[in-house]
């Protein structure tokens, strides 16, 4: 039996010390100074240093991190893209 799950989106930041999100769809990458993520409203780039993953819930689509927040960016789909493309030539 398949539920289709509706999810709703905010964030919420502490202080710069962490960070709320729902409506998370899915991580696409992630590191201790960046974050990728694919939410119901499009990619987030969260960007900042010493960032952990404190909470993951992925049946509901929320994510706490916590760490020192510098930034947040919304990309659209072909940003994204345009991101990892370069980033596979780096690495070729």
């Amino acid at each position: 039996m398949d539920k289709d799950i509706t999810y709703n989106h905010s964030i919420t930041i502490n202080e710069r010390k962490s960070i709320n999100i729902t409506g998370v769809k899915k991580i696409d990458s992630f590191d201790d100074e960046e974050f990728l993520l694919e939410t119901i409203m499009g990619y987030i780039v969260i960007k900042g240093e010493g960032l952990e993953i404190i909470k993951l819930d992925t049946y509901q689509g929320n994510v706490a991190i916590k760490g020192k927040i510098n930034g947040l960016t919304y990309m659209e789909s072909n940003e994204k893209k345009e991101k990892e493309s370069i980033i596979n030539k780096l690495f070729k």
